[in-house]
């Protein structure tokens, strides 16, 4: 048994925990919250023997041995890093962390330590993800992939309202590209790797925060762009286009139905049934690296996190999204 940690107890932090449950080797053994209120209150809903409200007192227990970040986006790394150098496992929700030098440090630290740490990117993980990848010589020479994750957020209409919610602040490290955007770019990067080059273009919020934006991303005669929006709504698919065929994937954060139209008219549609939750996956990959004590994941790799990272850098870079975790490597 792999005896899990938990720190976030919002909505995401439930569905990975529904999804776990369907993994034996799962054991839910403590909770954090900043509030004692609120760390009894999901213990109780969870039957979690232990909660803290100290993550000094979380790491340093040897009642973990290993833990789920699912707090905001701006303290993933200093959490992680605690965590790492007490020896605990560390799968951390997407995005890794702020910025690609913060992504560093927690590579850096897991290594020294001799732990796991892997990005909870559930896409990659999925049935119809390693589908993709599978079929995706029948398209033929790849010179064309689009990716778009457009969801109107209901955070958007508070803030045009005058409350601006966690998901609009720039000191969690929020916005639309870290919150959906990057879903679209860590399937490519798993697919074709980095890019030689990005152009990206954005409109940022009086917040700080960016509203939508797009970034081209070129390779070796391929162009690849990326949409992503928490202002607007997209049903536009997925698709990769080959000199033989496209390829459309339903869903960017997670893909359901995967087909190929080729250029005769044909179509071979290569979806597969999806039986578990799709959390199940990354946290099932996770329990048997542990299990196995292989200290990377191969889907979830430490290039595939540090290069999307850095691909979401330049993109900020570009249109002028700046967050106070960047001030404070600079300092």
């Amino acid at each position: 048994m792999i005896r899990f940690g938990i720190i976030g107890t919002n909505w995401i932090t439930e569905r990975f925990l529904d999804a776990a449950t369907h993994i034996e080797e799962f054991n839910l053994a403590a909770v954090y919250s900043r509030t004692n209120e609120r760390a009894a209150e999901f213990a109780a809903q969870y039957s979690i023997p232990h909660s803290f409200t100290d993550l000094e007192e979380m790491a340093s227990s040897d009642v973990i041995d290993a833990v789920y970040i699912a707090s905001p986006n701006s303290l993933h790394a200093a959490q992680a890093i605690l965590f790492l150098q007490h020896g605990k496992h560390v799968l951390c929700e997407k995005p890794l962390a702020a910025n690609a030098q913060e992504v560093q440090q927690m590579f850096d630290t897991a290594k020294k330590n001799n732990v796991l740490v892997m990005e909870a990117m559930k896409s990659t993980f999925l049935p119809n993800f390693t589908v993709i990848q599978e079929n995706l010589h029948k398209i033929g020479p790849i010179r064309k992939y689009f990716a778009g994750f457009s969801q109107y957020s209901s955070r958007y209409d508070q803030y045009k309202a005058g409350t601006v919610l966690n998901a609009f602040k720039p000191e969690f490290a929020n916005g639309a590209l870290m919150d959906l955007g990057v879903y679209c770019l860590y399937p490519l990067i798993t697919l074709l790797g980095a890019p030689l080059e990005v152009k990206a273009t954005g409109s940022l919020l009086e917040s700080g925060v960016d509203s939508h934006g797009s970034a081209v991303l070129t390779y070796e005669g391929i162009d690849a762009v990326v949409s992503f929006s928490k202002v607007s709504q997209s049903s536009i698919p997925w698709e990769i286009q080959g000199e033989n065929g496209t390829m459309l994937i339903s869903k960017t954060s997670s893909p359901e139905h995967v087909e190929i139209q080729y250029n005769d008219g044909t179509m071979e549609n290569l979806t597969v049934e999806m039986p578990y939750p799709s959390m199940y996956y990354e946290a099932k990959e996770f329990v048997d690296l542990v299990q196995r004590g292989q200290l990377e994941s191969n889907v979830n790799s430490y290039y595939n996190s540090i290069s999307t990272m850095k691909v979401a850098d330049e993109i900020r870079k570009q249109i002028g999204l700046v967050f106070p975790n960047d001030l404070s490597l600079e300092n």
